[in-house]
């Protein structure tokens, strides 16, 4: 059984990926590593920016706990703002450990995007590359560099003004993330 299906898929041809002749036909483009890196953080940031109050409740205790001279102790100002540093430099490790990792290296590969309304194809050259269905991407927003669609919590696909080959390709993809009722910010 399984030799019949290793033969099946070495006689496997790969066909040319069908695209849209209307669709938005991006330039050759690589995420850089400081830009995962730099995308991941800010939306740690943005999802988990409400856990900043424990440090600063911890250093409002403290000084109120000093004040009245119940207790006095100056170390917690210190392990209170080493303890937040601790935890953002531990997630900018993790992400900076995702471009370092083998399995993770397509991430950082060369694409051509082509953009229309039923998908997002992802070429690496015209016979190998992904689709990308609407239904896959969560959210979308507009920075000033550039687009971003995310996938999932720190997936994302980052689209810089620079691939698109003119500003009424960014006009059409601004539409059509409208009209897929994405808000763009």
């Amino acid at each position: 059984m399984a030799k019949g299906y290793a033969q099946s898929q070495q006689r496997r041809v790969q066909q040319p990926i069908q695209s849209n002749p209307l669709a938005i036909k991006t330039k050759k483009f690589a995420l850089e590593k400081n830009k995962f890196i730099g995308i991941n953080m800010m939306q740690l940031i943005k999802n988990q920016w409400y856990w900043g109050f424990v440090p600063l409740a911890l250093i409002f205790i403290n000084v109120i706990v000093n004040l009245t001279g119940v207790y006095h102790n100056y170390w917690i100002y210190v392990l209170t703002i080493i303890g937040a540093l601790a935890y953002l430099i531990f997630w900018a490790i993790q992400f900076t450990g995702v471009t370092q990792l083998e399995q993770y290296k397509q991430l950082f590969s060369k694409y051509r995007y082509e953009i229309d309304s039923r998908q997002i194809l992802m070429k690496l050259n015209d016979t190998e590359g992904g689709v990308i269905k609407w239904d896959m991407i969560k959210s979308a927003r507009k920075t000033k560099e550039g687009f971003i669609l995310d996938m999932g919590q720190y997936q994302f696909i980052f689209l810089p003004f620079t691939v698109f080959n003119n500003d009424s390709d960014k006009k059409l993809l601004d539409r059509i993330l409208k009209d897929k009722g994405y808000t763009i910010d």
